[in-house]
């Protein structure tokens, strides 16, 4: 699909919005959420600092604003301007809010190449275990 003016307007706020999380201490991260027409619904700045909560980032509050306030419809006819393309957790959340699309001003990719990494390694993870007692616990959910 290709970019409109009006995509690229609604993709230049949520890079303002990334420069005022900048002025406010907190890494430069910004989106907004916007019904069909580009009317915006929703906005937010990364606060993982001035919040001390490593979760608060713009793509996360916001598929949490729109999981609490729209229905899958309204969900799904929504799209995400954001300065930069989500994390792994904002995606996997994004994905469960049923939002329709995505638009991103900077990739990860493209992200890696400007930042420094984090300096911390991956958690080491373990499994899958006790197969048969975690599916009795979460099988009748889906039923």
């Amino acid at each position: 699909m290709t970019l409109t003016p009006a995509d690229h307007t609604l993709l230049r706020r949520a890079i303002t919005l990334a420069a005022e999380a900048r002025t406010q201490g907190d890494p430069p991260f910004g989106s907004l959420l916007a019904a069909p027409d580009g009317t915006v619904l929703a906005e937010e700045r990364n606060t993982t600092r001035t919040d001390r909560d490593l979760t608060a980032h713009p793509e996360l509050k916001l598929a949490r604003w729109a999981g609490r306030e729209l229905d899958l419809a309204a969900a799904s006819r929504t799209t995400l301007y954001t300065s930069c393309e989500p994390c792994p957790m904002c995606a996997a959340a994004l994905r469960q809010t049923g939002l329709g699309r995505v638009v991103f001003a900077l990739s990860g990719e493209q992200l890696l190449g400007i930042r420094p990494g984090s300096g911390l390694p991956p958690v080491p993870q373990e499994g899958p275990a006790l197969f048969d007692e975690v599916r009795a616990a979460v099988e009748p959910y889906y039923r």
